[in-house]
């Protein structure tokens, strides 16, 4: 069932195209032709060990790194004309017996990095029976691409998110409100002690995609959460009477924003704290070493940040006289930070 969104939505593939500014890649001209020859046989070496039958694991584990290799030289837009060269090419059939590429690619709820893939990436239960039914080479290059670096960010990415409900909790008592925006299928609250001790006044996790939506609905019924049906752009003009909180983060959506957007983001969630209050947001961090195998048979192009572009959303949104702001990199280095605390 493809999900019958807002249609106020700016978290779409054509939006993060428009952002990107790419020029043609015949004005590199000898630099363009160069790359192509080289994904040419990148791709021909490739297909030679699939006849070959080598391990699948080691194949797709080569291949990301020339494919990083190889975007990391050209210039994006040299690398922009690449990517459907890549798509186009027969090995993809192989790849996407890979039931985490194959969801990226095909895009079953009409967009890219829904909550179903987190859920491949957090190889969570709930897609254990797709897993258990993909090919057996599918599940040797999913043993493979789960544990990339930015699925591995992911899921620390999770864990932290739940580390800060828990100290929000811990820290304002049980009149504690948190609100998650792009919240997914909440999976960092199945790892909350405070929810599951109900030291939690509410969590009320905000989403674009009715399907996620209804599952933490269901998930999580008789719980301090609310799921709420709702986007980017009715949160930017206020859309909903969400309230106050003590604790707002948004973990996967500014992958998806553009400079601009993420500003008035972050200045409207500042506006939602309460005294003392926090807002998080994540970010993937420039120099992701799986970008190029993501962006060409996943078909999954996020825009990745530098510290300086973290910081300079912070410095466009708010008087850093009010605020106590920094910025970190996740444990594995794939993933930004910023956490901005509102003063009393």
């Amino acid at each position: 069932m493809q999900p019958v969104f807002d249609g106020k939505s700016l978290i779409t593939a054509k939006t993060i195209a428009a952002g990107l500014h790419r020029g043609k890649p015949e004005r590199h001209g000898e630099a363009f032709e160069d790359a192509r020859a080289e994904l040419a046989l990148i791709l021909l070496t490739t297909h030679r060990q699939i006849e070959q039958q080598r391990d699948p694991a080691e194949i797709v584990r080569r291949l990301l790194s020339v494919l990083s290799a190889l975007r990391s030289r050209v210039h994006p837009d040299v690398w922009q004309a690449l990517i459907p060269v890549a798509q186009n090419h027969a090995i993809l059939q192989y790849f996407l017996q890979d039931p985490l590429t194959h969801w990226s690619f095909t895009k079953p709820r009409g967009y890219s990095g829904d909550a179903q893939l987190l859920d491949f990436i957090y190889c969570d239960p709930h897609v254990a029976d797709d897993v258990a039914n993909a090919s057996e080479i599918g599940k040797a290059l999913y043993s493979h691409t789960q544990n990339v670096p930015s699925c591995v960010a992911a899921r620390e990415r999770r864990d932290l998110l739940t580390r800060y409900v828990d100290e929000t909790a811990a820290r304002n008592g049980p009149e504690a409100e948190v609100l998650a925006i792009a919240a997914g299928h909440l999976r960092e609250a199945n790892r909350s002690t405070a929810l599951a001790e109900g030291r939690l006044k509410r969590w009320v996790a905000l989403d674009q995609d009715p399907q996620s939506v209804g599952l933490i609905a269901r998930d999580f019924q008789g719980t301090a959460i609310e799921a709420v049906d709702g986007s980017v752009r009715s949160v930017l003009t206020r859309g909903h009477k969400l309230g106050k909180f003590d604790l707002i983060y948004a973990s996967g959506l500014y992958d998806y924003l553009q400079h601009n957007v993420a500003v008035k983001l972050t200045k409207t969630c500042l506006q939602m704290l309460k005294p003392n209050g926090r807002f998080l947001f994540a970010n993937y961090a420039e120099g992701t070493p799986d970008a190029g195998y993501r962006e060409t048979f996943m078909d999954w192009v996020l825009l990745l940040r530098s510290e300086a572009d973290m910081w300079n959303i912070i410095n466009a949104s708010v008087d850093r006289n009010t605020v106590d702001a920094q910025v970190f990199y996740g444990e594995n280095r794939n993933v930004l930070y910023a956490v901005i605390e509102k003063r009393g």
